[in-house]
């Protein structure tokens, strides 16, 4: 017996009655749904990928509005308070103790005690014929106001960083589950088969808490991951040659590599062992189309200016720069995650009277300039953009160990926060829910973090209900278990 045989007859020793029962040609569950002589309501679809090329486009199960996403993460949960949520009433009780009813029974990550009620440090207008509520730490978000969707009403039901984090991007608290770019690109492919299909910008100087996990593909092949860019040397690694070894001899090498691979797939028929090949494939073809896409020095001047870049660094805006760029070249899901709007009032840094203001002003141009330069190019008419944390932020101070710091600042608040979207198919120049008087939790149409997650897969042409993989006996989706919903009135 060979090497191959040894691997093949190890795989069907490992083969279980439960494989057996999914994978034979007539499965009980198949035989089932043919005799009921219909397809049950909410059953998976069936994605057929090309093992050779698992990027390739497909067609969605439904006409999508959005055919692209750019995802704007937040790291850290901005106040919005002090953005788009204007509330008088926090005025009046400015620095009094809040309400008991507000406080009893709920669990903070760090208030103790009886806070007193922040008012909000910086002042609010109306803007555009919507009339939507914009402090002055956004000045040129402002001017898009008649864009915008805003979601006063979102809900989680994490209130730490990491969990919650998770919670939004992969609709689960703990690890291992893909996120939603990677269920988008699993579920779409990719328009651009020399780029990656799912691309990840980060600036802020940090990694988010729990890393990588935001923008991994946990069960689902490897190949619809984020990748990560970096902001000096190589634009992803390894995508330059090594020292000494040039395209020719790069091109044989892994010619030599394809015929080992093939051959394993012939004797053992593993699907996993093909999309090694396409990757492989794909990272020689990056090689030229990379660097060219994640270069921002050859755009012309008033672009530079409409954005505020510094080619070289990392910076947000040469980040949003890149977005529009590789969206433009057809990347199907682009994410950009900001460090640094973690805003407790324990330091200058993390106050809302000093760090947040310097994080309004890294951010507020280059995100008006984006939907201008979506716009002005023809495609935020099927680019969905999103913008938000992983959570809100109290009404109150917070009085860490009892005590208000030296600095505003506010506490997690998982009951009520403000995301917004803008582009493809949703609604131009709303405010959607409501919240009671003081912020503090929803009183009129809430939006659980898995609702906005169906929400975004139907704009992509998808039930969020059938999308699903089997792992660990069960169905996966992005949505999990919960009755998710798709909120219709977000929709345009």
């Amino acid at each position: 017996m060979n090497i191959f045989q040894k691997l093949h007859s190890d795989q069907l020793d490992l083969t279980t009655r439960r494989h057996f029962m999914r994978d034979c040609a007539t499965g009980l569950g198949s035989l089932w749904l043919g005799l009921q002589g219909h397809q049950a309501l909410g059953s998976p679809l069936s994605i057929q990928h090309d093992a050779t090329a698992p990027l390739m486009p497909i067609a969605p199960s439904f006409a999508p509005k959005a055919k692209r996403i750019i995802y704007l993460h937040m790291i850290g949960a901005p106040s919005q308070f002090e953005l788009f949520v204007n509330k008088p009433e926090m005025v009046k009780f400015n620095k009094k103790d809040v309400p008991q009813s507000y406080i009893e029974g709920e669990r903070f990550a760090f208030i103790q005690g009886t806070p007193q009620v922040l008012g909000p440090l910086y002042n609010f207008k109306q803007h555009g014929s919507s009339g939507a509520w914009v402090s002055d730490r956004m000045p040129h978000l402002a001017s898009k106001a008649d864009e915008l969707c805003f979601i006063h009403s979102m809900q989680t039901d994490q209130f730490n960083h990491g969990p919650a984090q998770l919670k939004i991007l992969t609709g689960n608290q703990g690890l291992g589950h893909p996120s939603i770019g990677a269920w988008v690109t699993y579920g779409l492919g990719t328009e651009n088969q020399n780029l990656p299909g799912y691309m990840v910008l980060l600036s802020g100087g940090r990694l988010p808490r729990v890393g990588k996990s935001l923008w991994g593909a946990g069960y689902l092949p490897s190949v619809y991951q984020g990748v990560q860019c970096r902001s000096t040397g190589d634009p992803i690694l390894n995508v330059a040659n090594p020292k000494g070894v040039n395209t020719a001899i790069r091109r044989r090498a892994l010619d030599g590599i394809n015929q080992v691979n093939q051959a394993t797939h012939r004797e053992v028929a593993d699907p996993e062992t093909l999309a090694r090949i396409s990757q492989y494939e794909m990272a020689f073809r990056r090689q030229s189309s990379v660097p060219e896409v994640m270069n921002i020095d050859d755009e012309p001047t008033h672009i530079h200016e409409l954005y505020g870049t510094q080619p070289g660094k990392e910076s947000f805006a040469n980040n949003c720069l890149l977005a529009r760029k590789l969206v433009e070249k057809g990347v199907r899901f682009v994410q950009l995650f900001d460090w640094g709007w973690d805003s407790h009032g324990s330091n200058a840094s993390e106050a809302l009277d000093h760090g947040f203001q310097k994080k309004c002003q890294q951010t507020d141009k280059p995100i008006a300039a984006l939907l201008t330069d979506l716009k002005q190019r023809g495609l935020l008419d099927d680019t969905l953009v999103i913008w938000g944390g992983e959570f809100g932020r109290t009404p109150m101070q917070e009085n860490r160990a009892g005590n208000a710091g030296n600095f505003a600042g506010r506490d997690h608040n998982p009951n009520a926060f403000t995301m917004w979207m803008a582009g493809a198919g949703v609604k131009k120049g709303i405010a959607y829910g409501e919240t009671d008087e003081l912020g503090y939790k929803v009183v009129k149409n809430p939006v659980r973090t898995y609702d906005l997650q169906a929400t975004i897969l139907h704009l992509m042409g998808y039930d969020h209900n059938r999308l699903s993989v089997p792992f660990q006996g069960l169905n996966q989706k992005l949505t999990g278990v919960n009755k998710a919903k798709v909120i219709h009135g977000l929709l345009a």
